[in-house]
């Protein structure tokens, strides 16, 4: 779960910081270490997950309907802004279902 948390947090942060304006693939983000096993506590996973839901919320903040057919770019690639929160909701719902999947698993069967 440490692992799914700090990808989402890495993409979330990666895309959602200055969405309108730059590419959605920051040159900061070392995507591969969000990959890396790690120990970390439940107060800094949840830190982990903040930053990067406020993140998206902070930039969702500033945008209105009239952003929707904004071009923006996410790895070099042109969407509109409807399309690429599309895509980012496809990409974390499907994160978030990996984990619920993992969390059952580990409740077991009560």
């Amino acid at each position: 779960m440490a692992t799914l948390v700090c990808h989402m947090a890495g993409n979330l942060k990666s895309r959602f910081t200055d969405f309108l304006s730059s590419d959605g693939e920051k040159p900061w983000r070392k995507r591969d270490s969000e990959f890396v096993s790690r120990k970390v506590s439940r107060s800094e996973l949840r830190e982990k997950w903040n930053d990067g839901w406020d993140c998206l919320f902070a930039s969702l903040e500033d945008l209105s309907d009239g952003n929707l057919g904004d071009r923006v770019s996410i790895r070099c690639q042109q969407l509109t802004v409807h399309e690429a929160l599309h895509r980012s909701l496809a990409h974390v719902s499907y994160h978030v279902g990996q984990i619920v999947y993992i969390a059952k698993s580990f409740r077991g069967d009560s």
